[in-house]
């Protein structure tokens, strides 16, 4: 009989040991189950946020983007065609924009001058046409170029070989920072006026039309 009743009490403890475990075991699992579900979670949002900052970044406006400047000046068209980078908190000239180095005078394609007249500037005259619109800044002084390579890419594949008219200017310091690159052709007194702006540099020349 005592044989009997130990028996039964170790068959008892062993079971309450299986029950024991199988139920720590299922709270394992279970608590498994319910971590998935909320890192998954997790992981969708990440990426959401991610591809969000994608669609913002790759929808949003261009860093450069193309606009032009124009007049009617006595009958003559004058059309300047540019990309308009930002300063974006950068050293443009002499940092982003070397000195005594031909620039594209914008962003991306070579920026270019269109005129249905002919004009007289710096004594020279420019045959009515389109020209690429290059310049050579320096702290001192800036070179002007007009080329008949108007349709290019930057300034790679510029050859002075094509230049039309060549002069220089003096720049102007400006009181404040221009965020954006902006060219202008104005009306003046006896003819017009075409300007570039930018940082905190500005560079201006006259030009008469040919009648």
């Amino acid at each position: 009989m005592k044989k009997l009743i130990y028996t039964l009490t170790i068959a008892a403890f062993i079971f309450s040991g299986c029950t024991s475990q199988t139920s720590d075991s299922q709270k394992e699992g279970h608590d498994d189950a319910h971590e998935h579900p909320a890192s998954k979670a997790s992981d969708e949002h990440e990426g959401h946020d991610m591809a969000k900052e994608g669609a913002s970044e790759s929808e949003g406006k261009p860093k450069s983007p193309h606009t032009s400047a124009m007049a009617m000046i006595n009958d003559a068209h004058v059309h300047i065609d540019y990309s308009s980078p930002r300063v974006r908190g950068r050293v443009i000239f002499g940092g982003l924009v070397a000195y005594d180095e031909v620039w594209v005078s914008g962003a991306h394609k070579a920026t270019w001058l269109d005129t249905n007249k002919e004009l007289l500037i710096n004594g020279q005259e420019l045959p009515k046409g389109k020209y690429a619109f290059f310049t050579i800044p320096g702290k001192a002084e800036w070179t002007i170029i007009l080329n008949k390579n108007w349709d290019q890419h930057g300034a790679d594949e510029y050859s002075a070989d094509k230049d039309v008219m060549r002069f220089s200017v003096s720049p102007e310091e400006l009181p404040e920072v221009k965020e954006e690159l902006t060219y202008t052709v104005a009306k003046d007194d006896d003819g017009g006026q075409i300007s570039l702006e930018w940082e905190k540099v500005r560079i201006s020349f006259d030009f008469k039309v040919n009648e």
